[in-house]
């Protein structure tokens, strides 16, 4: 516990997102953030909007995740309340559970909740985020159990063509040419893997790998490189428009139910406080001669 008396709890959770608004609250709308605020505040008996959860990574509206964390500031005496009468923080994902299943929100699962070491900011001191995307080629039927989490093209795709335009993404670079940086950012970011398997239900899984991400870049990189697959675009021209660092129509983005956030990484316990300090530092923009 804290010299304020709060106690800084690590939530991992998994949702599907077909049915919220994304992951950040908003007025009349169903979201993430604000189902998982509800279902904390049942517990510890406090009114909704006297919490908040701090996420890892926001998701935008339809997108899935399998391996969201966040975090929330609580009492001690909250705490046991989240404990249960086990006394061991370790059962309050199971009573988190039992209140989103009161408030009707079976789409929202929580993982595990753990007392976060020191040092621990589930935005912050993240080291990198993992996404997959999956579609379905032209010619490849979407399983019905998967149709909300598959996207269904009406292209061929030239899978070898998809992995060497991939491949010209990774590094440090400026990601203008397929996001919108926040106001006062840079979209200057690493790409640490892109990476394109067949699953043997013929869906392309992509795996994108990084230290962080703006606003919809997941799903344009994966539109740039599949216009690239489906023989719209040269790898050359591709090339191209991403040195340009401004956006293409050329550059589609993906629909969001083909996206799903799978894994946050986080530093060992004793670099938390110094990773969350090198993130919370503006990215500079990089130089001519840097730019991949």
């Amino acid at each position: 516990m804290r010299a304020d008396g709060q106690v800084r709890l690590r939530i991992d959770l998994a949702y599907d997102g077909t049915h919220f608004s994304g992951w950040a609250k908003q007025p009349a709308l169903r979201t993430v953030q604000g189902e998982l605020e509800r279902a904390i505040a049942m517990v510890v008996r406090r009114e909704p909007d006297e919490v908040t959860v701090t996420v890892a990574g926001r998701t935008d509206a339809g997108v899935h995740a399998t391996g969201q964390t966040c975090h929330v500031e609580v009492t001690e005496a909250e705490v046991a309340k989240l404990a249960g009468r086990h006394g061991s923080i370790a059962g309050a994902a199971r009573k988190l559970n039992g209140a989103l299943k009161r408030l009707d929100a079976g789409d929202l699962i929580i993982h595990a909740v753990c007392i976060a070491p020191e040092g621990f900011d589930a935005r912050f001191a993240a080291l990198s985020r993992t996404y997959e995307y999956l579609v379905s080629p032209r010619g490849v039927p979407v399983n019905p159990l998967l149709r909300h989490c598959v996207v269904s093209l009406g292209d061929e795709i030239d899978l070898d063509a998809t992995r060497t335009a991939s491949l010209t993404l990774l590094g440090l670079r400026d990601f203008t040419s397929f996001c919108k940086a926040r106001d006062g950012s840079t979209a200057v970011r690493t790409l640490i893997d892109f990476t394109w398997a067949k699953r043997t239900d013929g869906v392309l899984a992509a795996t994108i790998h990084a230290d962080a991400f703006c606003h919809s870049m997941v799903r344009s990189l994966v539109g740039g490189v599949l216009a690239v697959g489906a023989g719209k675009l040269t790898v050359q021209r591709f090339q191209e428009l991403t040195a340009e660092q401004r956006r293409s129509s050329s550059i589609p983005v993906m629909p969001a139910h083909g996206l799903t956030l799978v894994g946050v990484e986080y530093p060992e316990d004793a670099g938390l406080a110094a990773r969350a300090a090198v993130t919370r530092a503006r990215r500079d923009p990089l130089a001519p001669q840097a730019l991949g």
